[in-house]
């Protein structure tokens, strides 16, 4: 065995419990891109592509052998959204450093945006569970659907500069932590607990962001919604 099959096979083994070294180095790099995020950090996106690809690998794990043979379609496929996403992401924050002393300035999502938002994550969920059904994704589906819809929005609201998007991360990982640990994808539950508490820190930590940029910019209104 080579040293990348290796390190792509390497086990944790923790009484009966098989976990892939590449789940946990994976969700490190997500937690590393979420500390880069709260940082407003353009390197937040590339590092975050890297623990994306790498839990695409654990989360087919019939496809690709692992010792958990439970393929969760929207946890797989959540990660090629987020890599869809992030370059989107990554483009968007480098532009705009290019022009101000931070990637992107938090701002509110207007009250249509928010609705849409609302919107598309229940219609998505409703609509995308029967379809994940028929692809065999592990019960019970609207839960995997239900996190593939909200991450996908999130990333999407992270890009723009909504604040709102620590609260769609919220409502994530309340429905990810039981089905992850059902799945008996352990590693990243107990990340998703520790992304939980991180995320409502994140969201304070925007607002007053917001809050500052608003008090200290000369004859700036104060902040309202924007679309």
């Amino acid at each position: 065995m080579n040293p990348i099959e290796w390190l792509f096979d390497a086990q944790l083994v923790i009484g009966d419990q098989v976990i892939l070294w590449r789940e946990i180095v994976g969700n490190l790099f997500g937690l590393a891109s979420a500390l880069g995020g709260l940082r407003r950090k353009v390197w937040a996106w590339p590092v975050g592509i890297v623990g994306n690809a790498l839990l695409f690998t654990v989360f087919m794990g019939a496809l690709f052998e692992t010792p958990n043979p439970v393929n969760l379609l929207g946890q797989a496929g959540r990660q090629l959204m987020f890599i869809a996403v992030s370059i989107y992401g990554w483009v968007r924050w480098s532009q705009h450093k290019q022009v101000s002393d931070s990637a992107v300035e938090p701002r509110w999502a207007s009250a249509r945006a928010r609705i849409l938002l609302g919107v598309a994550l229940v219609g998505g969920t409703l609509v995308l569970t029967p379809i994940f059904r028929a692809l065999g994704s592990f019960e019970p589906v609207w839960a995997d659907v239900w996190i593939f819809m909200g991450s996908l929005l999130a990333t999407w609201g992270m890009a723009k500069g909504w604040t709102e998007f620590w609260l769609i991360w919220v409502a994530v990982d309340i429905v990810g932590v039981p089905l992850l640990v059902s799945a008996g994808y352990y590693a990243s539950a107990l990340l998703y607990v520790f992304y939980g508490l991180f995320t409502i820190f994140g969201f304070i930590t925007w607002m007053r962001v917001q809050r500052v940029t608003s008090a200290t910019a000369p004859g700036r209104a104060p902040t309202t919604p924007q679309s």
